[in-house]
């Protein structure tokens, strides 16, 4: 291990990815001419040809944004590292960029003259309020893993809104759909002309600010022995990072993982002070997103206009983070876990179950009976049953409850194998591993049936659950891991998302109507299988409470009961991964019900698994009813999908609980 070390070195590893970046460039050369070509066309046209006007006004300005906004994520990732003393810290891991993003959709609909002047004030605006949120949301524990899980909650929120926005204005925002994910295309110097001024004021800052920063890696008693005012040390470093993200999202959009992989990469190569840090995560994020930008230009060739470079960096950079995590140290040791079975129990469980089926009747009747209806071209509210009303109703009341109970029972199951509170098929990305297999499904096979559909996101799942597993055994399935898988899977699911849009294939569009988790293309029959489904899957569950009674105390516990841990394990997690394939088909893989209906239900007192698991059936259908009509009235006659409002109900819900923790 010690030689390894020593092999590796910043110096080495950055001349391994120059040796990468320059063999990149010059296969991207061959067909324009080659190296002496690019060189006459650096600075001015050697002549009026195609290739001369490809190397002047194309190659060239997009090879210098590549290096000069993956050295700007760089230097902006090591300083929210720094302050926050979190390597887990990032513009994308922490909601900056998600929040700089929709800033600049909301400007673009709303108030296009704010865009005037200067795109980067409204991403520092939209960044500065996300990252205020996340501190919102984590002020009382600022550990590494409860930082970050605001992060991916306030990202997930602002995704959700994201789309939502999109979906109703979608012509308005057509241009954002490349740009927006991180498109490095260029059409002459005025981005560079515009970038480089910002990241040079910048890196200026952030070189005066080193010193005091480097303070900060002592606890702070002692930093404070020694005059420094942690506040503001605190308050510039990350106000660089986010006007550095600010700058980089208005000029070329999001670009994902080079601001969380470059800092890392450079202190496992070996650079420890904060001075090395700095320099090495500059030149290591410039020449990380170069490769990757140059390397997308080989392979995708006429294309790669279309693809975006920030979706790519994230499709290559989630592996790079899935390698790390077995080799971060997040905390001093596992935290004690509290097992579900040992939380508050309600001393009479059954008559608070009443309570819930009590209640989702009541959503029922309301999701059939009341809503708008429009007569002689207006729009009124009306109570009614008649039956060509109930006839559009019934079958959408019923997909949205059966998706429910199905992301309800995962959600209760992989929270209790894991003995983590915070699980769920959204947050630990097994939802977005279902859909990564579903979109593939969608644009290779022509036509695919629901059985298929069904197989190939199973499978996507099942793939997710095994990366779970083998990357989180040795810690004991730490809950800060898990997230941090469920980051990188999620981040690999938005990237082939942003590219399967950006293409502007028709099936995309049929692909974002679908993630969008509308229930408005389902049918009778479809419905009727959807809560079969999930009718069954609460009877296969039921039996099983005894192992997930006693599986959350531990292995040991578990086989002195008698239990075979391992087999029970494996058949826990297919389960999770079937139910999941088929609520992401219904319901789109963001929704928060895996997560909000368990954590509701073991809150209220239903703690012991037969109970936890009806609870959350019946919380998850109500909370799927609920949303799909709440989607179906705010907009009428237009509609909120039922899986984007259950994941802005859900995630507001959680930024309120997680403030409170």
């Amino acid at each position: 291990m010690q030689a390894t070390d020593r092999m590796l070195t910043p110096a080495r590893t950055t001349l391994l990815l120059l040796v990468l970046c320059l063999t990149c460039g010059w296969l991207t050369l061959t067909s324009l001419g080659g190296i002496g070509a690019a060189l006459d066309n650096l600075v001015s046209l050697s002549s009026s040809g195609a290739e001369s006007l490809v190397l002047h006004y194309s190659w060239w300005p997009r090879l210098a944004m590549s290096l000069l906004a993956g050295g700007g994520l760089g230097l902006a990732g090591v300083l929210m590292q720094q302050v926050l003393r979190n390597p887990l810290a990032s513009p994308t891991t922490l909601g900056v960029a998600s929040g700089a993003n929709l800033a600049l959709m909301m400007a673009t609909l709303l108030a296009p003259g704010l865009l005037v002047l200067g795109r980067e004030w409204v991403a520092l605006a939209g960044g500065a309020a996300a990252m205020a949120l996340v501190f919102a949301l984590s002020w009382r524990r600022l550990t590494p893993g409860v930082v970050v899980l605001a992060g991916l909650v306030v990202n997930l929120y602002f995704g959700a809104i994201s789309v939502v926005t999109l979906l109703f204005h979608q012509e308005e925002l057509k241009g954002l759909l490349v740009w927006g994910a991180g498109s490095m295309a260029q059409n002459g110097w005025d981005n560079v002309s515009y970038l480089l001024p910002r990241l040079v004021i910048a890196g200026a800052a952030a070189i005066w600010l080193t010193r005091p920063l480097a303070l900060l890696e002592l606890d702070d008693a002692s930093a404070r022995s020694l005059g420094v005012s942690l506040r503001f040390l605190r308050l510039s470093g990350l106000g660089v990072a986010i006007f550095l993200t600010g700058a980089v999202v208005g000029s070329v959009g999001v670009i994902g993982f080079i601001g969380l992989a470059a800092p890392n990469i450079a202190r496992m190569a070996g650079a420890r002070r904060l001075g090395q840090r700095l320099w090495w995560s500059i030149i290591i994020g410039a020449l990380l997103l170069a490769t990757a930008d140059l390397l997308l230009q080989k392979l995708a060739g006429q294309a790669a206009a279309l693809i975006p470079t920030g979706a790519t960096t994230a499709i290559l950079g989630a592996p790079l983070l899935l390698w790390l995590i077995p080799r971060l140290r997040l905390t001093q040791g596992r935290p004690p876990v509290q097992a579900p079975s040992l939380g508050p129990r309600h001393p009479l469980p059954w008559r608070r179950l009443l309570t819930f089926g009590l209640a989702l009747m009541v959503v029922v009747l309301i999701a059939l009976m009341a809503g708008h209806t429009a007569e002689h071209g207006d729009a009124q509210w009306s109570l009614t049953l008649m039956p060509e009303v109930l006839e559009w109703r019934w079958p959408r009341l019923l997909a949205a409850a059966g998706s429910g109970i199905l992301l309800a029972i995962a959600g209760t199951l992989i929270q209790r194998i894991t003995a983590n509170p915070m699980a769920s098929p959204e947050l630990l990305g097994i939802s977005g591993g279902a859909a990564i297999a579903l979109m593939i499904t969608v644009f290779i096979v022509p036509g695919p049936g629901n059985l298929l559909l069904v197989s190939a996101g199973t499978l996507g799942a099942l793939v997710t659950l095994l990366v779970l597993v083998l990357l989180n055994r040795r810690s004991g399935f730490q809950p800060e891991r898990l997230l941090l898988c469920g980051v990188a899977i999620t981040a690999i699911f938005d990237g082939v998302r942003a590219i399967a849009l950006a293409g502007g294939d028709p099936r995309g569009q049929q692909v974002i109507a679908w993630l969008s988790g509308s229930t408005y293309y389902v049918d009778s029959s479809s419905s009727l299988v959807v809560i079969g489904l999930a009718l069954i899957a609460a009877l296969v569950a039921l039996p099983l409470a005894r192992w997930l009674d006693i599986l959350p105390l531990g292995a040991a516990t578990s086989r002195a009961l008698g239990i075979d841990v391992e087999r029970a394990r494996l058949g826990l997690l297919a389960l999770v991964a079937l139910l999941t394939a088929c609520a992401t088909l219904v319901v789109g893989p963001l929704s928060f019900v895996g997560l909000l209906a368990p954590h509701m239900t073991r809150m209220l007192g239903l703690s012991r698994a037969r109970f936890h698991l009806l609870g959350a059936a019946l919380l998850g259908a109500l909370l799927m009813v609920f949303a799909d009509w709440l989607g179906r009235q705010l907009m009428f006659p237009q509609e909120i999908p039922a899986g984007l409002m259950a994941s802005i109900i859900g995630g507001s819900y959680f930024m309120w609980g997680l403030s409170r923790r």
